[in-house]
């Protein structure tokens, strides 16, 4: 734990600054710390910064909760990752409201190399519990990560067999991480902790809102290669989750289930919708991934060369436009962590060497 996870911390504890906001600032003054050093006229420069909060900056006096966070996680053995930090997970990295700090507790990798978010209903049937361990039992020799939220039914049966299984697998909570809810669940969690994790953008102490939950169905689905749902409703957060995953360009699979069955609706329709892939069969998902041919280490869109003689920045500039395709600059400021100012030169110079092309709103393409 460093000086540094304090100011870390601390921007994110300042009234009216999200996620998004953040990453503006540190994209324009470099770091979390030197965000609370700029003088007040630089920081309403700066997009998106208004009078309230640039004097909610400047005169914080959040720095003592902060350090209490950070000394909860000494003492709890709890990582602090900003988002600019070596360790976050590099899958969040690549979705645009991914949390810029997260708080995990547990010995296993946040960046395994295959992860499966396992979803569905906390009102889980014996078919629902079945096909959990049955896909998670089944996979075992592909030496996968378990992702799920920790929740009652379809979630606590994907963690609970792949503790049986010998697998790694993480929780991500709609709480702080010394709070476990449900609490039955806390014992469960403290095994998860030998191999996975549990993990939560929330601070210590945080206690169960309705709205974090759906809020923390976009990390599930961040941080899977490829989500499974294996018993849903109508409605709910395993269909959320199902939804962000096809927007950040994860595959989803949806177990078909008996259309008399209220729990197997949501799965149905999701297949019918063409916004799932049906599960028959373990081989369906090896085979969709194509983990038997191994090429899972490399993202499927990544087909071209860096050319050579650029710098590390022109590198990172061209990789995430290889990955992402046409991006704003400011998103390529907060994935590079080059601040706006040295940004604007290297694309200028990219493109003057007919290596990219600005496109209108502040786009930039690979030529």
């Amino acid at each position: 734990m460093t000086h540094a996870n304090v100011y870390e911390v601390a921007i994110g504890l300042v009234p009216g600054i999200g996620n998004q906001l953040t990453r503006q600032l540190v994209s324009y003054c470099g770091d979390p710390e030197q965000v609370f050093r700029e003088k007040k006229g630089k920081l309403l420069k700066i997009p998106g910064i208004g009078e309230n909060i640039a004097q909610s900056i400047i005169q914080s006096d959040i720095f003592s909760k902060a350090e209490k966070q950070v000394e909860m996680a000494i003492k709890t053995g709890t990582k602090i990752l900003f988002y600019t930090n070596h360790d976050y997970p590099e899958r969040l990295k690549t979705i645009s409201d991914a949390p810029t700090l997260i708080y995990y507790k547990g010995q296993g990798p946040v960046n395994f190399p295959k992860t499966v978010g396992i979803v569905g209903t906390r009102n889980a049937t014996g078919y629902g519990k079945e096909m959990t361990e049955k896909i998670i039992s089944e996979l075992k020799s592909q030496n996968i990560q378990i992702i799920s939220g920790l929740a009652y039914g379809i979630d606590s049966y994907a963690h609970k067999s792949a503790l049986d299984n010998g697998l790694s697998t993480i929780g991500v909570m709609a709480t702080g991480v010394n709070i476990v809810y449900p609490a039955v669940h806390k014992e469960m969690a403290n095994r998860m902790q030998t191999s996975g994790g549990i993990l939560s953008e929330y601070p210590f102490d945080t206690k169960p809102e309705p709205g974090y939950f759906p809020a923390r169905n976009r990390i599930i689905a961040g941080l899977s290669d490829i989500v499974i749902v294996v018993e849903a409703s109508n409605s709910g957060g395993a269909l959320i989750t199902a939804e962000l995953a096809n927007g950040y360009n994860r595959e989803v699979m949806a177990v078909p289930g008996n259309i008399n069955n209220k729990y197997s609706v949501g799965c149905n329709n999701l297949i019918k919708s063409h916004k799932a892939q049906i599960y028959s069969k373990t081989s369906d998902i090896i085979e969709l991934m194509n983990w038997d041919l191994s090429v899972l280490t490399k993202p499927k869109n990544k087909t071209r060369e860096i050319p050579e003689g650029l710098t590390n920045d022109e590198k990172k500039i061209f990789e995430l436009l290889i990955s992402n395709g046409e991006t704003h600059i400011d998103e390529l400021c907060w994935k590079s962590q080059i601040p706006v100012s040295k940004m604007a030169s290297l694309l200028l110079n990219l493109e003057f060497n007919n290596q990219i092309k600005s496109l209108p709103g502040k786009k930039y393409k690979l030529v």
